[in-house]
């Protein structure tokens, strides 16, 4: 079976957020083997120095990547991506399936982004849309859309 990954930095708190991502998490189970990793954002300064920002991008790129398998398809959700619709997406992971890759892996960021080496890395860079997400909200949009897709893919009635 199939395993998609969503790894995003930093934790969910708020119970809203934990009680959605549950949900979406035990709905996509039903189709792949899928899991949620959350990685530790690197704490900064309250006005940190753009040295301060790439230096903690970079310690949460070398996190993704001791972690990332090597033959993982890798998404990197950024405003700079490109935009998808749900049906584009389930036939993007449908080819990804059969491309014979490990699995997929979908990667948020922390609040400062991510580091150049990450998106150069990505076999997909996706935006979201152009307008700004709180980076726990677009995690749930995230897995609402992974489990659209693997709903479009599979013919059920979800997706209308």
């Amino acid at each position: 079976m199939f395993e998609i990954t969503l790894c995003a930095m930093g934790r969910l708190k708020e119970p809203f957020y934990l009680s959605a991502a549950a949900e979406y998490e035990k709905r996509l189970s039903g189709f792949c083997r899928f899991r949620i990793l959350e990685l530790p954002e690197e704490r900064l300064p309250q006005d940190p120095a753009p040295a301060q920002i790439a230096g903690a991008l970079e310690k949460e790129a070398a996190a993704l990547f001791t972690r990332l398998p090597a033959g993982a398809w890798l998404c990197v959700l950024t405003s700079e991506g490109k935009e998808l619709t749900s049906q584009g997406l389930a036939q993007t992971l449908a080819k990804v399936k059969l491309s014979g890759k490990s699995g997929a892996w979908f990667f948020i960021g922390s609040s400062y982004g991510m580091a150049p080496r990450v998106k150069d890395r990505a076999d997909l860079l996706l935006s979201m849309g152009k307008m700004t997400f709180p980076h726990h909200l677009a995690r749930i949009m995230a897995l609402e859309q992974l489990y659209r897709a693997e709903a479009i893919q599979a013919g059920t009635k979800y997706h209308k």
